[in-house]
């Protein structure tokens, strides 16, 4: 039986290491694995459509799920996930000091609908009682002048967005206090290069992000898998082969970061780290499938929904394809 061609997009991740390397090949599928950054991933894929399968950007994977014949479907297979509290960075000459002091601000943002500021709203909101609305966001390239939303959106009115100009940087912007605050994905360059001008809002973020999760169970989803919805619907087959074989990729990866001979990473103290991450979040610690992350998923989508980027909240059922809800069992 000749088996099905795919190419697949996806940055070149520790869990998805032996897709990459062939080590693990999906029931009847050959990859061909690119491993692209993500931001040129999801530039691709939304606007050309150019891979059969692709990390997306969860946000941008549910806004699409609102448009007239919905292009993806995607497999309950998340690549990234991350506590997004230490990646709100605030001018020194802004005068914000906690939380609630972003209140009628101007905050940067890359993209209104990226993932990562949609969690960081809806966290602020949830923990801090922080009303999305509640401040001026304003977009473009954090370091690269010109980033435009890969997506056009209809947003509210209440949402007050702002593109900035032609030549300027959210990074660049936010040390000279131009904007207050930056919601990001990526730690911008002048955090590092001019620390007296930009700092994190919070900077015992380990302690509060673990303290987060231990009150709400939620551990940040940012991307999915997204297949083609047109090649799906022609193998229907494909979404359990993909998803059995990305479990298994990862499943090599928790072993791996167990062993102790010689260690998988150039973190000096991965075991200890492998070791407090188990005792805090469980042995498998970033979980795969519907069930065990529809409470985040859920609170993901009412975010999404609240901050006016979708009509309604999806559901879980609709966002993934139904071959990859359950299992066979012997």
């Amino acid at each position: 039986m000749t088996r099905l061609n795919l190419s697949l997009a996806c940055w070149g991740y520790d869990r998805t290491e032996a897709l990459q390397t062939g080590l693990v090949r999906p029931d009847g599928i050959d990859l061909n694995f690119q491993a692209l950054d993500v931001e040129e991933t999801f530039f691709r894929m939304l606007r050309n459509r150019e891979f059969d399968v692709a990390e997306l950007s969860m946000s941008s994977y549910c806004v699409t799920l609102g448009r007239e014949d919905p292009p993806f479907i995607a497999i309950p297979v998340f690549p990234s996930r991350f506590f997004r509290h230490s990646c709100i960075f605030v001018s020194t000459k802004s005068g914000i000091e906690k939380p609630q002091d972003l209140v009628g601000k101007r905050v940067g943002v890359p993209e209104y609908q990226m993932t990562a500021p949609v969690w960081i709203r809806g966290i602020l909101q949830d923990e801090y009682g922080i009303d999305p609305s509640s401040v001026t966001y304003v977009t473009g390239g954090e370091e690269t002048p010109g980033r435009e939303e890969k997506l056009k959106l209809d947003l509210p009115d209440r949402f007050r967005v702002e593109p900035i100009g032609a030549t300027q940087t959210l990074a660049r912007m936010l040390a000279d206090g131009e904007i207050d605050a930056l919601h990001t994905a990526r730690a911008p360059s002048t955090f590092y290069s001019e620390p007296d001008k930009v700092r994190r809002l919070f900077p015992d973020f380990v302690d509060v992000e673990k303290a987060y999760f231990s009150k709400t169970g939620i551990f940040p989803i940012m991307h999915v898998v997204a297949i083609s919805r047109e090649i799906y619907e022609q193998n229907r087959w494909i979404a359990q082969a993909l998803y059995k074989a990305f479990t298994e990729a990862q499943r090599l990866t928790y072993e791996q970061l167990k062993v102790s001979a010689s260690l998988k990473t150039m973190l000096p103290w991965q075991i200890a780290m492998v070791e407090e991450t188990i005792d805090a979040m469980g042995q498998d610690w970033w979980p795969y499938g519907v069930e065990r992350n529809r409470h985040v998923i859920e609170t993901f989508t009412r975010y999404h929904h609240e901050q006016g980027l979708s009509p309604r909240q999806l559901t879980v059922e609709e966002m993934f394809a139904p071959e990859t809800f359950s299992k066979f069992v012997i």
